[in-house]
């Protein structure tokens, strides 16, 4: 069996390898984050079958859990890593053109620490290394931000840092409060022994796990640098923060709340502030002029129907949930790649200049509408059972409360429709004002916009490709005792 380590062991050292490939030449150096993530789809599609067995427990250090560094490839660990390798493969082929102009090592390297990160945090089996990872992919998402140089990127990135270290600041509290009362880092050690002490005792650090990680997971009212970073940063990173990182907070904030605190009291207040992350989103991204801040909110708005899936706490709630992810990640990372060109061609971010771009740039405006309608969750695409779960999952529930919040979910899917129908609307029905010899994107680009939206379409009309696999990571997250047994023995 092929061991979970090295889906973090390979890309961290073929990171710091960079340089070094750099003195053979210069053109080796883009090749390697797709070769990283290549490997690591591989190792994560091999680990799958036995992962859904059996969660594969990796002590670090020759000492068993709770004395050691461990790593945990369970069916939630390995469907994420798959994710984020998928996406950051496809989106690494997407840079080989598009990052050409101004490309160096150091972007390279950052994109590798980045998804490096990303994979820690969901694999790792405590609570201090979940810190370290997170620090890795934040730190890495500052850099990449301001990658362009420019005063815009500049600001948003310190915007982003700002924030982003409060809400460190805030995790490594929580963590040291936590090791206070239990003396054990591991996440398992800790949820076996979390109703051994006062409940007032353990809501503290709970509080500030949700706020620390809810920066990073885009959470209402913790998203004020979402925007502002993805309108600057280049759309290959933007399409990474979207479809990967703000995942991956909101992984870490499932993963605190069922797994490590058990906390069944604040699941009405998920389920609140999931509402209330959506609409917001939503409404502000009705608001913009700007694509990309419109994608950006959008994303917020995803977040917080996530949330609301989550905070459900049914097997049909998470695997809602967890299927909302996979059909944000892959929708999102083709909408800013397709948008990516078409800001490139037209040198505006406006989207009155996107006027007539359904016949210039042909297929880059199929997958932008293929992307729109996925996330709005239109059959045949993969939204549509994505956001018909988590409706059947709360009308299912069977509590007077849930039917009210799912009129406000499709006031939202309402919104969202309208501003990607106008945006469809620029695209195919409006007039050409920018100049005819816009061409479509390279086939370097099209390569990877072409492989999302044919999974978006596979996958939304056989949905049960996931459903095993998203069954059993519903499984792992509502069953605490499962997972403490199988990481303590």
């Amino acid at each position: 069996m092929v061991n979970p380590v090295l889906l973090i062991v390979v890309p961290l050292g073929l990171a710091f390898a960079i340089p070094l490939f750099g003195f053979i030449s210069k053109r080796i150096e883009k090749y390697i984050p797709l070769t990283a993530m290549l490997f690591n789809l591989i190792v994560s599609l091999l680990l799958i079958p036995k992962a859904l067995q059996q969660p594969i427990v990796v002590s670090i250090g020759g000492f068993p859990p709770p004395f050691c560094i461990n790593l945990v490839a369970g069916p939630v660990g390995i469907l994420f890593s798959a994710i984020i390798a998928l996406v950051g493969l496809l989106v690494s082929v997407y840079a080989l053109d598009y990052i050409k102009q101004g490309a160096t090592g150091e972007y390279h390297i950052l994109y590798l620490l980045l998804l490096v990160g990303a994979t820690g945090v969901v694999l790792t089996g405590d609570i201090f290394n979940l810190f370290v990872f997170f620090e890795i992919l934040c730190i890495s998402s500052y850099a990449l931000v301001a990658h362009s140089g420019d005063k815009a990127g500049i600001e948003s990135a310190v915007k982003y840092l700002i924030q982003g270290a409060i809400g460190s600041s805030l995790i490594l509290i929580a963590i040291a409060l936590l090791y206070g009362l239990f003396g054990t880092l591991n996440m398992a050690d800790i949820a076996r022994n979390i109703d051994s002490v006062s409940s007032i005792s353990v809501f503290v650090p709970l509080v500030l796990f949700i706020t620390g990680l809810g920066v990073e997971a885009a959470i209402f009212p913790l998203n004020a640098w979402l925007p502002d970073a993805h309108s600057s940063a280049p759309s290959s990173i933007s399409a990474i923060l979207s479809g990967i990182a703000i995942e991956v907070g909101i992984y870490a904030v499932a993963r605190v709340i069922f797994t490590i605190f058990g906390a069944q009291s604040i699941l009405l207040f998920l389920l609140l502030l999931g509402i209330l992350t959506l609409l917001i989103g939503e409404m502000c991204a009705f608001s913009q002029r700007n694509i990309k801040r419109l994608l950006a909110y959008s994303s917020i708005g995803q977040i917080g129907l996530i949330l609301f899936a989550l905070g459900i706490a049914t097997h049909s709630g998470v695997v809602g949930g967890l299927f909302q992810i996979i059909s944000h990640a892959l929708s999102k990372a083709l909408l800013f790649l397709a948008v990516g060109y078409m800001i490139y061609r037209t040198g505006s971010l406006e989207i009155s200049t996107l006027e007539g771009m359904g016949r210039k740039m042909p297929l880059t405006s199929l997958a932008f509408t293929i992307g729109a309608f996925s996330l709005v969750g239109l059959p045949p695409f993969v939204g549509f059972p994505s956001k018909f779960l988590i409706v059947r999952a709360a009308l299912i529930a069977q509590e007077p409360l849930f039917v009210v919040l799912i009129a406000l979910v499709l006031l939202g899917t309402i919104i969202e429709g309208a501003y990607f129908l106008r945006i469809v609307q620029v695209l195919y029905f409006k007039g050409e004002k920018s100049n005819s010899k816009i061409e479509d994107a390279p086939i370097v680009a099209l390569i990877p916009i072409f492989i999302l939206m044919l999974l978006i379409l596979i996958i939304g009309i056989y949905p049960k490709l996931l459903t095993g696999v998203l069954n059993s990571a519903a499984g792992e997250f509502l069953n605490r005792v499962g997972y403490i047994k199988s990481v303590l023995g």
